[in-house]
């Protein structure tokens, strides 16, 4: 097989992956969503991975619950090298922890709703510190990583807890150790990571049985189409009021 072949196998095994051994965690990350929306909550978005959260907001037969969570914090004041990893001031040295934190505390989250945040090898400070920081009001996390990228690295936050251990519900991308999945001769290393189509497949995934067991309750959400199709602008900005006005 060519590598765009085997590429399409492995990404055929990591949807029977999502099918096969995360059924119970998307339906439990669909549970947390529909009672968070359903009881005035909302539910944000933040990084998930090379940007594969935008694929989630404002698309066409996706829900407008889903809200983006982003921040930024640009602090300068450059010391000499001698001095930059010392530890020192309000923050002990580690802005980027500070920072998050900070995030949350001027946010408008609150307990009831929800986050979904993603790294793929579960050790990075800026995720773990957020669902730390959303974990304590009372915002629950649904984390996407991948557990056998993350068995076999040492976590960056200084409390050696990884997104899989700060999470209300663990989506398993069920990626490789690395991500890149696929060896192609003439290269040294594995290549074409699967992260992004699994994180993107796995939220489509909750967001639909999201959507079908709050119809079930009968209580649809608000939900957009293509702004393309003819009568699509004018669906949109109905969907857009109907959310703001019941918050689903």
């Amino acid at each position: 097989m060519t590598a765009a072949e085997r590429y399409a196998e492995a990404v055929r095994g990591v949807l029977d992956h999502l099918v096969g051994r995360q059924r119970d965690a998307i339906e439990q990350a669909a549970i947390l969503v529909e009672e968070s929306v359903l009881n005035g909550g909302v539910v944000f978005c933040a990084a998930i991975g090379h940007g594969n959260e935008q694929d989630f907001l404002n698309r066409a037969g996706g829900p407008a619950f889903l809200q983006p969570f982003s921040y930024a914090l640009t602090v300068r004041d450059p010391v000499p090298d001698c001095r930059a990893n010392q530890p020192g001031g309000r923050v002990g040295g580690d802005v980027e922890i500070e920072a998050t934190r900070t995030a949350v505390r001027c946010s408008r989250m609150r307990a009831g709703d929800v986050l979904a945040v993603g790294s793929v090898s579960g050790r990075n400070k800026r995720p773990v510190e957020l669902a730390l920081a959303c974990r304590e009001i009372g915002v629950k996390v649904i984390g996407f990583t991948s557990l056998d990228y993350t068995r076999r690295v040492a976590s960056a936050h200084p409390s050696g807890l990884k997104l899989a251990d700060v999470s209300d519900v663990v989506i398993d991308l069920g990626v490789p150790f690395g991500d890149a999945a696929i060896a192609i001769e003439g290269y040294e290393i594995a290549l074409l990571p699967l992260s992004g189509v699994s994180a993107v497949t796995a939220g489509w995934m909750i967001w639909g049985r999201a959507l079908e067991r709050m119809a079930a309750r009968g209580c649809p959400a608000s939900v957009f189409m293509s702004l393309n199709r003819p009568d699509g602008r004018d669906w949109y900005e109905q969907a857009r009021a109907r959310y703001h006005r019941l918050g689903y």
